[in-house]
């Protein structure tokens, strides 16, 4: 009997050992030092990251935003200029012919979804909000293919409103070899994101993730030897 009991105490033993080893490997990643270490190391090699759509104004930002779904922002920069010259405000884009703009934009991809998303939100921007972007969350999610990613784009980079983290492919892969996110839906990583970051590192953070994931984080080989973040991350991807 005793030789019973001391056993079972044993095996809670190693249970409850198991459990709080668990719970600090959960915890590693963000660790408050270890995300401040990220953020510094971030500061110092992309001081001055912002976003890559070429934009002046609010308008040209979503639209461009919206463009870039599964396209790269270089091809989206390249058919702007001409796109932003013939439709200059939400009601002449509007007004577009779909056939004509579908031609247009062809070249981003899914460009029929887009010509819809467009000229939908084009629509209730000039019916319901007097022809200016929403400086809200609620109101740009009730755009015409505008998701959290876009809105927070948008708020971030136009309007300088934290309201959000952007959750691209970058920032997915980023931030999961860095360890600041398990979970791999986008709505999920901003919510991790947002309880370990800063809210006014949001904005900033979002663009230094990004062109993190572009210069050197990239998705086949990551350039880890280039990486002034190499000492405190652990991805198993790493090449160094």
């Amino acid at each position: 009997m005793l030789y019973f009991l001391l056993r079972m105490a044993t095996k809670a033993k190693l249970r409850t050992v198991k459990s709080k080893n668990a719970r600090a490997r959960g915890r590693r990643g963000t660790d408050p030092k270890r995300v401040r270490a990220i953020l510094e190391k971030l500061d110092e090699a992309y001081p001055a990251a912002t976003c890559a759509l070429k934009h002046d104004n609010a308008f040209q930002l979503l639209v461009a935003t919206i463009l870039s779904a599964q396209c790269t922002d270089t091809r989206v920069n390249m058919v702007t200029p001409a796109l932003f010259a013939k439709y200059p405000t939400p009601k002449d884009l509007a007004c577009a012919n779909p056939r004509e703009l579908e031609d247009e934009i062809r070249t981003t991809g899914f460009f029929r979804n887009k010509t819809k998303s467009l000229i939908g939100a084009s629509k209730k921007i000039s019916e319901e909000f007097g022809g200016k972007v929403p400086q809200n969350m609620d109101e740009l999610l009730s755009l015409p293919g505008v998701a959290r990613k876009t809105a927070n784009v948008v708020l971030g980079t136009a309007f300088q409103i934290a309201s959000g983290v952007v959750v691209d492919t970058h920032v997915q892969r980023v931030t999961k070899r860095l360890d600041l996110t398990k979970n791999t839906e986008p709505k999920k990583i901003e919510q991790d994101l947002m309880r370990v970051i800063r809210q006014e590192k949001w904005i900033l953070f979002s663009h230094q993730i990004i062109w993190h994931g572009r210069r050197v984080c990239q998705a086949r080989r990551p350039r880890c030897i280039e990486c002034n973040l190499e000492r405190i991350c652990y991805s198993k991807d790493k090449t160094v």
